[in-house]
Formats: structure tokens, sequence, C-alpha cells
């Protein structure tokens, strides 16, 4: 029993250890990639929108960012997952808004709860996406004025430069690769192939 127990402790120090491990590449690449991100899409919304709008950015776009920069071997945080989860969701969560004539509250549920579901059957699970879904609930008139639009701007536009810059900033270094399936990858490659020679 004693054996046991010290074998459970020595365990837990060492995951203890190995999870409290500083990695200062690893940090300035996540800081890197974050605030490259963020920082396009801001700029974006300074140039196109005004400072009251702030259209091009939403909350959800921060905790993509945790994952895709900082988690970037997580099932969560794949192109796959960040590019569908957001739309899904979005697209969700419009629906919900424009055909569901409800109180907030109930609109708010139901979308973040449809949403996952959604994101569950299509296999595109991204946390961040349940906020997207929410967004287009209880976000400002002007985006919900956007109506199906939220969900190609600043929703996809915003997700595709988010990854642009993952893909980039997470392959800079030898000890990063991203995405982790790198098949994903050869797709696009050979797509943007073929649609050059077309």
């Amino acid at each position: 029993m004693r054996k046991h127990i010290k074998l459970h402790a020595r365990r837990a120090r060492y995951i203890i250890y190995k999870e409290t491990l500083v990695d200062f590449k690893e940090h300035f690449w996540t800081f890197i990639g974050s605030f490259t991100g963020i920082a396009l899409l801001g700029l974006l919304n300074s140039e196109y929108f005004t400072l009251y709008d702030n259209l091009f950015i939403i909350g959800s776009f921060g905790a993509s960012s945790v994952l895709i920069y900082g988690v970037i071997n997580s099932p969560l945080a794949q192109p796959r997952n960040l590019i569908g989860g957001h739309v899904v969701s979005a697209f969700v969560g419009v629906t919900v808004f424009k055909f569901v004539p409800c109180d907030v509250w109930f609109t708010s549920a139901l979308a973040v709860s449809l949403a996952i579901v959604f994101m569950q059957i299509t296999k595109t699970l991204h946390p961040p996406g349940g906020a997207t879904a929410l967004i287009a609930n209880i976000g400002s008139a002007k985006i919900k004025a956007l109506g199906y639009i939220y969900v190609l701007s600043p929703v996809l536009s915003g997700v595709l430069i988010l990854l642009l810059v993952a893909i980039i900033c997470n392959n800079a270094t030898p000890h990063r690769s991203y995405p982790h399936n790198k098949k994903w990858f050869k797709f696009w490659k050979r797509s943007y192939r073929y649609m050059r020679h077309q």
C-alpha cells in the first residue's frame, strides 16, 4: 500500500513539474501568433468600421486564439474545428434569432445548445463557437442587423485570418507543427494548385 501511494505521489509531482515548466520559445510564438491575429482583425475593424461598432472583432475570437496559438495540438484547435465550429454556430445563432420570437434568455440558451449539438454532429466542436452563436443573439443592434452576413463577415473572414496567422506562426520553428493533421493542409495545397491551373 505504501509503495502504491509513493508511486502515485511521484507521478503527481512529475505531472505538476511538466505542466509548470516554462518554455520561452513556446510562449514567444504563442504571443506572436495571438497578437498578430487579433491585431490584424483590429486593424481591419478600425479601417472599415467606426470605433463604436467593433463588428470585425467578436469575443469568441479571443477564445479561439487561446486554442489555435496556445494549445495547437488539441483536436478542438484544428482547422476543421476552428472554421466549422464558428460557421456552424454563427448560422445556428442567426437562424434562432430570426425565426424564434422569444425573450433573449430563451433564444440565447437555445442558440448555444443547438450550436453545440450541430458542432457535435458535424464533428467540428470548437468551444468558442458557443460564444459565436450567443453573440448573434445578444450582440449590438448592428450585429443583429447583419443577419446571415454575420456568418460570412465577421465570422468566416475573421476565422480565416486567424487560421492563416496560425499556420504561419505555428510552423515558424521546428518544434511547433500546425495543423496537427497535415492531410488537411495537403488537401488545401492541392486545391490551390488545381485552381491556379484552371
